[in-house]
């Protein structure tokens, strides 16, 4: 495979109502070629959808987050309503006039599909269309653009069942190609050179079709995000009152309730046994009354109860003497 990219030049400020795909194509230099991808940054998406607001950042945040998925000082990284996670929900206050600030588009795939149809109408040549915007990663330092937004081009691939060069059967790769066109995107525009629009040509033709799952495909639902919570946030979630919020990680039924509980334990003060009903016993083990014995216990006892919640099993701990 052999890719070329290029930034459209001359763009100037998107505003409210404007014909995005007609700003495209009058800053074309060259025409385009079926298979091509037009990469579309997030913020002249919501600018033409007329989300810029001067209203105060803090409301439109609570108005954006479907929940909060980990909180430090003032930094909240929120899942979307759209589903994606993302610090401030994205909303951003670069390059607008001072005192405003943007919202996401409400629908990056609809939006991504609205303009491919658009530009497909206005060339007459069959493309792919990619919202892109700026994300953060939970496990590295710095940003990379990701896709928000997909229409005409395959989200992911799947080489699930294909054998690798030495024969080895290949079970879970699943390259990301939306947001590796971002990131390709990205690279060429430049962060701070102005340019929204990027063309990317040379993607193999099997990649392109109707794709309707857009770039939702990419986001893990609920149920199978390991970190749907942060480490804090999943703590704090353990050990309170009420139901569990979405986004806590799935229970494993491999996990040993007893086993975790006990490894934390001083077991020549306190242990925990099975009763037959199913529910737990702890007791104090102190022939003489020791307080620290029946401090244990009651530690233990605890323990058990934030992982039984962590783990989301229903059973009784009681703290029971002989």
């Amino acid at each position: 495979m052999s890719l070329q990219a290029w930034p459209l030049e001359g763009i100037g400020e998107i505003r409210a109502g404007d014909d995005l795909a007609q700003v495209i194509v009058e800053h074309l230099a060259e025409p385009l070629d079926d298979g091509d991808v037009l990469v579309v940054t997030s913020k002249v998406v919501s600018k033409a959808a007329g989300l810029a607001t001067t209203g105060d950042r803090e409301s439109l945040l609570e108005a954006e987050t479907a929940r909060v998925v980990a909180r430090r000082a003032q930094t909240r990284i929120v899942r979307t309503h759209s589903g994606l996670t993302l610090a401030a929900a994205g909303i951003d206050a670069s390059n607008l006039e001072a005192g405003s600030v943007i919202p996401l588009p409400r629908d990056p795939d609809g939006a991504a599909r609205e303009l491919r149809t658009r530009l497909e109408a206005l060339t007459g040549v069959r493309l792919g269309v990619v919202v892109s915007d700026t994300a953060g990663r939970a496990w590295r330092i710095g940003q990379t653009d990701i896709a928000i937004g997909a229409a005409g081009i395959a989200p992911l691939l799947s080489f699930a069942g294909v054998e690798d060069a030495y024969g080895n059967l290949l079970a879970v790769t699943s390259p990301a190609v939306a947001d590796e066109i971002a990131g390709t995107a990205d690279l060429v525009a430049g962060k701070l050179s102005g340019h929204p629009v990027v063309v990317v040509r040379g993607l193999p033709g099997e990649w392109f079709g109707a794709h309707d799952e857009g770039a939702a495909a990419l986001i893990r639902d609920d149920g199978g995000d390991l970190f749907g919570l942060g480490a804090r946030d999943a703590a704090l979630a353990a050990v309170s009152r009420g139901d569990l919020p979405a986004g806590f990680p799935a229970p494993d039924e491999d996990d040993d309730l007893v086993a975790l509980a006990r490894a934390g334990a001083d077991l020549s003060l306190a242990d925990v046994t099975v009763a037959a009903d199913g529910s737990l016993e702890v007791r104090a083990l102190s022939e003489d009354g020791a307080p620290e014995a029946y401090v244990e216990a009651g530690a233990l006892a605890e323990r058990l109860r934030v992982l039984a919640r962590a783990l989301q099993r229903d059973v009784v701990i009681a703290v029971v003497s002989d």
